[in-house]
């Protein structure tokens, strides 16, 4: 018998290079008579020719494969014979064959789990072949609707990422965090790379983008070094890859937005109720107004994107124009973006040389007014019985602490942003023998930012602070370069399979800004545009500063994967890198990682076990690094500072002061990751999912420590010190219920919990003061923090007073140390204690997508259990104690039994459970059949956010951090989140 030998993937430039085998066994019986049959075997799903198809005859060992242009020629007997064609990723197809002819056989795709194309750092692999912890999203099964950036986009579906949206300002990000907080003064957030390139999550536009997938373990980051503690991100663009498209896609959405929940606050009539009823001391000043609905409006946003795709498969570029104007909840809150995507490939040589040059620019614009959390806050405090204005037209401005009028804040406040950034990228490929990509790449980043601000004369900072207009103008520009170079190798010898990976990557980026501003001028008319007529400049009480900082990042990278007749997987990496952010003696390290994998299923024992399609065991352990946030922090440094000057020659000279300590051996922050997992597929993928179960050591914190003077001139600096500890378990089932002709069912579920432990905050040079740090902020005017993480105790805790109670005079009772209730004037801050975690036990995604005939629909839920939520809005106006502002209609609700009569406290009666499940996304779909010179419409109706289940008091359990280490605090200066109802429009022309 003859073996045919696999078909695996790497990346090559744009491409997927296939391995190939050409095997074939001769007839038994070599005097019989046979004849030539020839052909063609192309994809069915992007008509390009298929390299490496096993073409059999069915019931012997006789065979072939497909040469790179998916040709195949085979001898068969003179009676004719059925080939069996067959490739992975494809469904097996069988043809009967009587005469001599030249075929031509179209493959049709077998998408199966573990048959997906999945994109690995530097390259990619077909999901079955991966032994490392990795997550993807295909484009299909994105979130539908008004999708603000790529994290949105998978938001629920990949099991241990938590993405979160906790404002509903049209500016602002999504929150994301992958496996827990990993990072005391590093970052915990993943690096995100389009195509390749380091970006954000809002480079691209949702609808330019094709897949996402995410490196979660350390055996998949860790060939990215010191930039993959928090995960990497891989995006994937929409591309013409070997010209099999020639169209023009147009999508188009208009969305309507409303507030997720109101406040329900005192009203007119309940001030009047209260002062008549109870002699509360307000004051009635006659009107009725909601001030929340003064400030908020439903807003009316749309996105237009047009795409383009041409080409053949020598030469073929896609070309994508995006516009979208969301409009805010606020008043005088907008942000316009506009993207240009130009993507081009060329094949040379017979494609032995491939070139690919991509283009990215974008422009965001904001030009709004003082619509801000302030501002709300304000909104919610102002009394009920005012107005807006006074008789005369003015706006009604009242005397009190912190206390302004937040339309007049709105529109006597400008600022403008205006953000530009170009993107450019090209590579060269080159394949000089069979199975050998060289490839270099090289990019460059530039982008700037413009911002304006001014206030009027009408502005409250004119009334309050005499400042008389102020105004002020700052601008920044980043330059990034990056150049890799990068030669991939891949082989099959029998039963073996193996590839190899080497590179070099050099990135190196400059950062510079400015900022200058003025008051006091002589007409608000300039706005920022005159910042030199301001009289505070002369009265020297302007401020300007300038700053500027640069930094350099080199690596040396290898990777080597191993397959053994399909069963037995092994990945070996290594990244050397280099960075100029540390110190002179720790610039260079090294970040090792490998896996194992087993795919049982093809193991005699169980492969021709009825119903088990695939199971797959692995193994992985990995180490990367967190980077420090500033380039400069092992390096001394001098400030010259005014106010430790000196009277010089008759003249105040500046001070020369030490600003930071020289330190060597800094050096980055080192996360050791272990990760066991299975990957399953049962019934022909009826039922497929992951499991994956992990254990991170984060090591060598990046903490600032106060250290003795002498011998160091400052008395705190960054050290690398303590450690912290994550532990979880991730579970990804997909299901399909219902599959047949007309009707499909999709579902899927994501589950995933994580613990972590803070383990110490020392090292053997330097011992900590304390064994706690403190964390989170009230704002004024309780001015406390709100959480306390401890060695040997979890992050995420709130530190406040336990309320047991409420005295017969309306103070609050709280717990002492001994246990005892008394008054919280007694109280001391040794008498708080721990009570509740931000940071959910439990978070769940439950996704579903249906299709019967020419419709479709997508609902999503999300949930989180197992923590809890200070509510910040509670906090402040759940409490009737200061009548200058107004505040909630449970203020007035007995506390234990009493109505409370004692100043704004940090007490657990604030603390509640922050359980939900949330509907995310309901999307109906209706794709009409084709429609002329319309290959392809469809159109939609999509909502986001449309109702969470909870018992939380506040606007919504998940408007609040997720990040950093004050999870669980619900601020009452908060921009609120939104429900959005959206009617949307596909054709393909």
């Amino acid at each position: 018998m003859g073996y045919f030998a696999g078909i695996s993937t790497v990346q090559a430039g744009n491409h997927l290079k296939l391995s190939e085998t050409n095997s074939f066994e001769v007839s038994a019986h070599p005097g019989e008579l046979s004849k030539s049959v020839t052909g063609t075997i192309i994809s069915g799903e992007d008509g390009l020719p298929l390299p490496g198809v096993s073409v059999l005859i069915k019931g012997t060992g006789k065979g072939v494969s497909s040469d790179l242009d998916g040709k195949f020629s085979i001898e068969i007997p003179d009676e004719g014979a059925t080939l069996v064609f067959s490739f992975i990723g494809f469904a097996t197809q069988e043809v009967e064959v009587f005469t001599s002819k030249d075929l031509s056989i179209t493959l049709a795709p077998e998408m199966t789990s573990m048959n997906e194309v999945v994109v690995v750092g530097y390259g990619v692999m077909r999901k079955g072949d991966v032994t490392s912890s990795v997550g993807g999203v295909k484009e299909g099964d994105f979130v539908k609707g008004a999708v603000r950036d790529a994290a949105q986009l998978i938001q629920g579906k990949v099991a241990g990422l938590r993405v979160t949206t906790p404002s509903g300002d049209p500016g602002a990000n999504t929150q994301i965090n992958l496996r827990g907080i990993n990072s005391i003064n590093g970052t915990s957030d993943p690096l995100v790379l389009i195509d390749g390139i380091p970006g954000n999550l809002n480079t691209v536009p949702p609808e330019d983008i094709e897949s996402v997938d995410v490196l979660k373990d350390g055996s998949a980051a860790a060939i990215y070094g010191t930039r993959a503690t928090g995960g990497v991100i891989l995006i994937t663009t929409k591309k013409n890859s070997g010209g099999a498209k020639n169209s023009i896609n147009y999508s188009s959405y208009v969305s309507l937005q409303q507030i997720a929940r109101k406040p329900e606050l005192l009203t007119g009539d309940d001030y009047r109720r209260l002062i008549e009823e109870e002699g509360i001391d307000y004051t009635d000043y006659g009107g009725n107004t909601d001030w929340v609905d003064e400030m908020t409006r439903n807003p009316i946003s749309h996105n237009h994107n047009l795409s383009f795709f041409g080409g053949d498969r020598t030469t073929n570029f896609t070309a994508s124009v995006n516009y979208r104007n969301w409009q805010g909840i606020f008043l005088r809150s907008n942000q316009e973006r506009f993207n240009i995507r130009a993507d081009l490939n060329h094949s040379m040589f017979d494609d032995k040389l491939r070139a690919n040059i991509q283009l990215i620019n974008r422009v965001f614009t904001r030009n709004q007014g003082g619509a801000d959390g302030y501002a709300y806050r304000q909104a919610i405090i102002r009394n009920p019985t005012d107005h807006v204005k006074t008789e005369s037209g003015e706006w009604q401005e009242r005397d009190g602490y912190f206390y302004e009028n937040p339309i007049s804040r709105i529109y006597e406040a400008d600022a403008e942003s205006r953000f530009k950034e170009m993107r450019v990228n090209g590579s060269l490929t080159y394949n000089p023998i069979d199975n050998l990509d060289l490839k270099m790449l090289v990019s460059n980043v530039q982008n700037s930012d413009l911002t304006g601000n001014s206030t009027t004369f009408k502005h409250t900072n004119t009334r309050l602070n005499n400042q008389n207009g102020t105004a002020s103008r700052s601008t920044s520009a980043y330059n990034e370069n990056l150049v890799e170079l990068t030669a991939n190798y891949n082989h099959t010898i029998g039963k073996n399979y193996f590839t190899l990976l080497g590179g070099y990557s050099w990135q190196d980026a400059t950062y510079e800004d400015f900022y200058a501003s003025n008051w006091d001028f002589p007409t608000d008319l300039y706005q920022w545009n005159n910042l030199g007529a301001g009289g505070a400049l002369q009265a020297g009480q302007a401020a300007m500063g300038s700053y500027k900082n640069k930094w350099q990042l080199a690596g040396f990278f290898g990777r080597a994967t191993y397959s053994y007749a399909d069963k037995y997987l092994f990945m070996g990496s290594v990244r050397r890198e280099g960075s100029s952010r540390f110190g002179v003696n720790s610039q260079w390290g090294t970040f090792p990682a490998a896996s194992i994998g087993w795919r049982i299923s093809n193991e005699p024992f169980l492969k021709n076990v009825q119903n088990i399609d695939e199971i797959k065991l692995r193994a992985g352990y990995g180490v990367t690094g967190t980077i420090a946030n500033s380039p400069y922090l092992s390096q001394i440094s001098y400030d010259f500072n005014r106010s430790q000057g000196a009277f010089v020659g008759g003249k105040w000279v500046q001070g020369f002061v030490p600003a930071r300590n020289f330190n060597p051996d800094l050096r980055w922050e080192k996360k050791q990751e272990v990760n066991f997992g299975v990957d399953y597929s049962f019934f022909n993928d009826r039922l497929s999912g992951s499991i994956d179960v992990y254990r991170r050591n984060i090591k060598d914190l990046l903490y600032n420590f106060p250290v003795p003077q002498p011998p160091y001139l400052v008395g705190s600096m960054t050290i690398n010190a303590g450690e912290l500890q994550n532990d979880g378990v991730e579970i990804l089932v997909n299901v399909v219920p219902v599959q047949t002709k007309d009707f499909n069912w999709n579902a899927s579920l994501t589950y995933s919990t994580n613990r972590n432990k803070l383990v110490t905050l020392s090292n053997d040079q330097f011992e900590a003061s304390s064994d706690f740090f403190t964390a989170g902020y009230t704002g004024e005017p309780i001015q406390d923090y709100t959480h306390r993480v401890e060695v040997g105790g979890t992050i995420g805790r709130f530190y406040v007073w336990k309320s047991v109670g409420v005295t017969e005079d309306g103070e609050w009772l709280v717990e002492n140390q001994a246990g005892e209730a008394v008054p919280i004037s007694q109280a001391s801050q040794e008498d708080r204690q721990f009570y509740g975690n931000g940071i959910p036990k439990h978070i769940f995604g439950f996704n579903n997508s249906f299709s019967f005939k020419n419709f479709d629909a997508q609902i999503n839920f999300r949930g989180a259990f197992g923590h809890e939520i200070l509510n910040f809005q509670r906090m402040f106006y759940e409490n009737p104690y200061n009548k200058s502002y107004n505040m909630l209609k449970t203020a007035y609700d007995p506390v234990y039994g009493q109505r409370l009569n004692s100043d704004l406290a940090l007490v657990s009666h604030y603390i509640e459970k922050g359980d939900y499940v949330k509907l995310d996304n309901l999307t109906i779909g209706y794709t009409f059949p084709s429609l002329g010179f319309f290959k392809n419409a469809r159109v939609y109706a999509s909502g986001l956010n449309l109702f969470t289940i909870t018992g939380y008091k506040g606007i919504d359990p998940e408007g609040i951090s997720i990040t950093g280490f004050d999870p669980g605090n619900d601020q009452r200066d908060k921009y609120p989140t939104t429900r959005t109802y959206t009617l949307g429009l596909n054709v393909t022309f």
